[in-house]
């Protein structure tokens, strides 16, 4: 694996946050406009459309979460 420069991370990071509020705000739209309430998303079966949305959310949730533990783990590291 490439060693990544100490601001790679971060931009990464940036970078998938922006990723994620543009899916936030597509899923939400996609919601309203199927008749759905976006707080219900985990409580009611979804479309295929609305499904794939969700699993690309939590994805990028989970490599937000990853990024964020691992720039923990160094700062852990330095001390």
């Amino acid at each position: 694996m490439p060693a990544m420069s100490p601001d790679e991370p971060r931009d990464s990071i940036h970078s998938r946050r922006a990723i994620l509020r543009e899916l936030d705000a597509e899923f939400e739209r996609e919601m309203r406009a199927r008749g759905f309430d976006p707080a219900q998303a985990e409580n009611v079966a979804l479309p295929s459309g609305l499904a794939k949305l969700y699993a690309e959310r939590q994805r990028i949730r989970a490599l937000i979460a990853e990024i964020e533990g691992s720039e923990s783990e160094r700062e852990i590291g330095k001390e």
